[in-house]
Formats: C-alpha cells, sequence, structure tokens
C-alpha cells in the first residue's frame, strides 16, 4: 500500500492489538461447493499465514459424510508441519479429538449451539445432550495439553427460534466455559446482531463470570453488519475476532448464513483505526485472489474487490 490510505486516525478506546483468528480454511472452505483439492488448501494456509496471520484453523475431524469438503484432514496436517503459526482443528467428538491428537493437533475447537433447534440441526442432539459430548473431549484435550476453543453458534438470532434472548445465551455461554473451554467464540451465524445487542450480550457474559480476555467474537454480514458489530467487540474490550479470507464460508446448516467477516475488510479497518494486526495487507489480497481464482467466483470482500479491481 504505497498510497498512504487508509489514512491512520487512532482510536484510544480500542485495544492496541488486536489478533485475527483465521477461518477461511475451515469455516471458509466447508461451505463451498467446490471441494479443493489437498495441495490447494495447504497452499492456502501456508500463504495465509506468510501474510503475518498467527492462527489459522486449518480443518475439521468431522464424518466426511457430514462435511465432504473437509474430508482430507489426514492427508492435509502432515502437509502443515512447517507453517510458522497456530494451527487449530474443529473436532466433533472423542473419535475427533483422537485422530487430530494422533496427528500432532495442538489446538482443539467445539462447537455448540445456543438454540435447541440449531443443536439438532447441527448436531442431531440437544443442547444439553451435546455439552454432555463435549465434556469429556475438553478433558481429554486438556489432559493431552492441547488448548480448547468453545465455539457456540446462534448466540444472536437463529432461523427457526428467531431472536434468542440474551440470558439463553448467557446460561450456555457459561456452561460450554465451565467445562474448560480457554477461550469461547461467540457466533452470530445468521448475521442478524447489531452493535448495541453485542454490548449488552458481553456486559452480561462479564456479569456472569466469563472474563472479556476469554471472549472471542465471530459476525456474518448478512445484514452488513459485521463491522459495526467488531467495533461494539473492540469497544468493550475484546481482543480476539474471527474472520475468513476473501469472506469466505457461511453455514452448511443455516441457509441464510451468508459469508463470514472478511479477513480484508477487518485488516483495513484496524489499519485506519492504529489498531496493529501484524497482518500485511497486499500479501492477505493476494491470497484471497488466488484463492477465489481457484473457487472460480470472485470475493464478496469489499476491500477485496477495491484493492484488486475484481467485478462483483
Amino acid at each position: 500500500m504505497s498510497t498512504g490510505l487508509p489514512m491512520t486516525v487512532p482510536d484510544p478506546s480500542l485495544p492496541a492489538r488486536v489478533r485475527i483468528h483465521e477461518v477461511g480454511p475451515r469455516d471458509g472452505l466447508q461451505n463451498e461447493k467446490t471441494v479443493v483439492p489437498t495441495e490447494v488448501k495447504a497452499e492456502f494456509v501456508h500463504r495465509l499465514a506468510a501474510a503475518g496471520l498467527d492462527t489459522v484453523e486449518a480443518t475439521s475431524f468431522v464424518h466426511p459424510k457430514w462435511v465432504p469438503q473437509l474430508a482430507d484432514a489426514e492427508q492435509l496436517m502432515p502437509m502443515l508441519g512447517d507453517v510458522p503459526a497456530r494451527l487449530p482443528v474443529l473436532v466433533p467428538n472423542q473419535r475427533g479429538l483422537d485422530r487430530a491428537l494422533a496427528l500432532g493437533a495442538r489446538e482443539i475447537a467445539v462447537f455448540g449451539s445456543a438454540t435447541e433447534a440449531f443443536a439438532k440441526a447441527n448436531l442431531n442432539r440437544t443442547v444439553d445432550e451435546s455439552l454432555a459430548m463435549f465434556a469429556p473431549v475438553v478433558a481429554a484435550a486438556r489432559e493431552a495439553g492441547a488448548r480448547v476453543r468453545g465455539y457456540l453458534s446462534m448466540c444472536f438470532g437463529d432461523p427457526w427460534e428467531g431472536a434468542v434472548p440474551i440470558e439463553q445465551t448467557v446460561r450456555v455461554s457459561r456452561r460450554l466455559f465451565d467445562l474448560g473451554c480457554d477461550e469461547l467464540s461467540l457466533g452470530d451465524t445468521i448475521g442478524v446482531a447489531t452493535p448495541g445487542h453485542v454490548t449488552a450480550l458481553l456486559t452480561a457474559l462479564n456479569e456472569a463470570g466469563v472474563p472479556t480476555g476469554r471472549l472471542a467474537v465471530h459476525f456474518h454480514d448478512t445484514y452488513g453488519q459485521a463491522l459495526a458489530n467488531t467495533l461494539a467487540a473492540l469497544r468493550h474490550g475484546v481482543t480476539t475476532v474471527d474472520a475468513s479470507a476473501g469472506g469466505l464460508g457461511g453455514c452448511p446448516y443455516a441457509k441464510s448464513a451468508t459469508g463470514n467477516l472478511a479477513t480484508e475488510d477487518l485488516v483495513w479497518m484496524l489499519n485506519g483505526l492504529g489498531v496493529s494486526t501484524g497482518v500485511d495487507l497486499g500479501l492477505l489480497t493476494a491470497t484471497s485472489v488466488w484463492m477465489a481464482g481457484h473457487l472460480g467466483r470472485p470475493s464478496p470482500s469489499r476491500t477485496l474487490r477495491a484493492l484488486s479491481h475484481q467485478e462483483p
């Protein structure tokens, strides 16, 4: 970027540095119709790390029947041994954890729901049953020395249940946190959150004993609110934000969900605010353009389009 844009105007109310939890290779690619070759996935992870992303969610150890796009986890992981970044992976159960640990995974994530409807659709279990399933997985992962992240989906709204009461999300969040998760990622799976709702939920979680430093946010841009919601979370003190290179992904079990917050859009905003990320926007843009070519479609990221002159 040689134009001096965006101009940096620091906001003293924001954290000095934000860690971007890049989810493109996992949450992004799992919802693409195109099945990307393993070698291309490996190159994608390498390029993202080279662009300065220090946390890149690599894949998922879910049964291939449910997520065929990520059926090659066993083949992919050995190709990432030299990646200079944290490489968390999603595991749905004890079998998935065993597979991940056998391949050297040191960070794992479990994926729960704040609502009964989505728990049933995504996990074929009730919320209580899913938490009971996660408990031994989290315990075993911690016993093995692995770091554990807990994803909680439908924190703000659900396509079947509608608005999700804040106290409901807090209750399930607290239970997932109490299993032993090092970090909770709050998912706006269908992109219906607004900034006031974000602030209210974060405040309620703090009041329930979940510290801000253990929280991450994961926004979708269905209604164009992802950056506004992120800014609200940052002003509350959150310093970990999930994003997906090129805005890849959605949710295979929530048809109204559009792509994740694009990493390029997030980095552009944070650069303008003087918030450090360690990410080279030029290298990141080149990586997302490269991946869009493999997928055969342009990226939905506005920043990526502006910097690469992609047609919508």
